[in-house]
C-alpha cells in the first residue's frame, strides 16, 4: 500500500460520516463510500500532491452522489426506511440516551434543504475551512458562509424545540 492509499484509508470514518449526511441509510452510504474509493483510486493522477486529500475526496463523494440521486429519480428507485438497521446495539440507558440524542440531530440535519446540510456538514461535523468547503461545493465562500448560517440557525430551531 502507498502513502496515498494509507492516507485513503485514514479518511474512512470521515468519509462514511459524510456519506451518512448525504445518504438516508447507512446501506447507501457504505455504497457511497465504496464509489467514491472507487473514484478516487482510478483517478488517482488527477489529485495534486501538496492539496488536501479529504477536500478531494469529499468533492468526489459528493458528484458521486449527485450522479447516483439523479440515476435513481430516472429509474424510480426505492429507498429502504431510515430507521432499517439502527436498531442493534446495546441497552444501556446512558448508551440509549446518547442514540436519541443523535437522532434527534440527525433528523433536524435531514429537515434542512440539501444545500445547508451539506455545509452544515462539511465545516462543523467534518471540521473543513469555509474555503475549502467551498471548494468541495464548487460554490462562492459567500454562499457557503450564508447557507451555513441559515443551516446553524435552523438546527438551532429546530433542536430547541424539539427539547422543549
Amino acid at each position: 500500500m502507498d502513502g496515498l492509499e494509507r492516507e485513503i484509508v485514514g479518511l474512512l470514518p470521515r468519509l462514511r460520516r459524510f456519506a451518512r449526511t448525504l445518504t438516508a441509510t447507512p446501506t447507501d452510504a457504505d455504497d457511497l463510500v465504496q464509489q467514491t474509493l472507487e473514484r478516487a483510486l482510478t483517478r488517482r493522477g488527477q489529485w495534486r500532491p501538496g492539496t488536501r486529500l479529504d477536500s478531494w475526496m469529499f468533492r468526489i463523494m459528493k458528484n458521486a452522489w449527485i450522479d447516483e440521486t439523479r440515476a435513481r429519480r430516472r429509474k424510480g428507485g426505492l429507498f429502504a426506511p431510515a430507521e432499517e438497521g439502527d436498531r442493534v446495539g446495546d441497552d444501556g440507558a446512558g448508551a440509549m440516551e446518547t442514540r436519541l440524542a443523535a437522532a434527534e440531530v440527525a433528523r433536524a440535519m435531514a429537515r434542512l434543504p440539501d444545500e445547508q446540510r451539506l455545509a452544515v456538514a462539511l465545516v462543523l461535523v467534518e471540521g473543513l475551512s469555509y474555503q475549502e468547503a467551498a471548494e468541495v461545493l464548487e460554490i462562492p465562500a459567500g454562499t457557503l458562509t450564508s447557507r451555513l448560517v441559515r443551516g446553524r440557525m435552523a438546527l438551532t430551531a429546530d433542536l430547541s424545540e424539539a427539547s422543549s
